[in-house]
């Protein structure tokens, strides 16, 4: 059962996720001068204002650290043409802010960076994994052929398939 902080803990906790300093937070939260550095450092081993700590910090690092499906978002709406940029421009006449669409440049490499991410439309990779899936059917042939009659079987099967590097346009 965790029970609550006082507001002296509160504000200790507080202070210790702005500065990362125990002694510093226990003096700002009101505890004495003299003693800040001890009862700092004996707070953050209390189980109820630890786990509150940690609790506000991931909540912290969640709202700054873009996940997948955020980047992924953000990818979409730069290919789309639907992501601003402004652009600033400087004449004679003075400064002006204009919103444009990513060029078609940025626009195929945020394509190029999703489908990274969703390699299953590739024919490529099907192609690669049909392969691997029919090597993985003939090795398992061939042991069991091999565990009945304990002979040697040649299978012989033609590669037409480029290379990771080449790709058939």
């Amino acid at each position: 059962m965790v029970r609550k902080l006082t507001p002296k803990q509160q504000r200790f906790a507080d202070e210790y996720i702005k500065s990362g300093n125990a002694a510093d937070a226990a003096r700002k939260a009101g505890y004495s001068k003299r003693s800040a550095r001890s009862v700092g450092q004996e707070n953050l081993t209390k189980p109820d204002i630890k786990q509150y700590i940690d609790e506000q910090m991931a909540e912290i690092a969640s709202k700054r650290i873009m996940d997948a499906t955020e980047a992924v978002e953000l990818l979409t709406r730069i290919a789309r043409g639907e992501e601003k940029e402004t652009v600033i421009s400087s004449t004679p006449k003075g400064v002006y802010e204009s919103q444009k669409e990513a060029d078609l440049k940025t626009r195929i490499s945020a394509v190029k960076e999703i489908l990274k991410r969703y390699p299953d439309d590739d024919k490529l990779v099907k192609a690669q994994i049909r392969k691997a899936e029919a090597d993985a059917d003939i090795a398992e042939a061939k042991a069991k052929r091999s565990s009945k009659d304990n002979q040697q079987v040649v299978i012989n099967f033609t590669d037409d398939l480029p290379d990771d590097g080449q790709q058939n346009a």
